[in-house]
């Protein structure tokens, strides 16, 4: 079974950065698809962006395209979302996941889940 644990949010005012991180232990993630979703109060957790176990593929919900960035480190089994010109509607726990299924944004199709990390962005 892996474990993913996420870490890098914060408080950060609207405009600014933030780079998540999420290292994967337990069994290397190299062969997976790895995402990241988000899910503000109130509302349904939702696709953010998805990698490829090559890092050659990747997709973005058109909310965040062009403004975050996804990435990964096989050799370190670590996943990674820049995100820049964040905006107060990023405000949201990041979850990230593992997903056996080529670059899916279904979030059925991802088996393994981090805890989450708050983002907040303030205006």
């Amino acid at each position: 079974q892996v474990q993913l644990v996420e870490s890098g949010g914060g408080l950060v005012q609207a405009g600014g950065s933030l780079r998540l991180s999420c290292a994967a232990s337990g069994r290397t993630f190299s062969g997976y698809s790895m995402g990241w979703f988000r899910q503000a109060p109130g509302n349904e957790r939702e696709f953010v962006s998805v990698i490829s176990w090559s890092g050659r593929t990747t997709y973005y919900a058109d909310s965040v395209k062009g403004r975050f960035t996804i990435s990964r480190d096989n050799a370190k089994n670590t996943v990674y979302l820049q995100m820049n010109s964040l905006k107060p509607e990023d405000t949201a726990v990041y979850y990230c996941a593992l997903s056996s299924f080529k670059t899916s944004r279904l979030e059925a199709d991802f088996g393994s889940w981090g805890q989450g990390t708050q983002v907040t962005v303030s205006s």
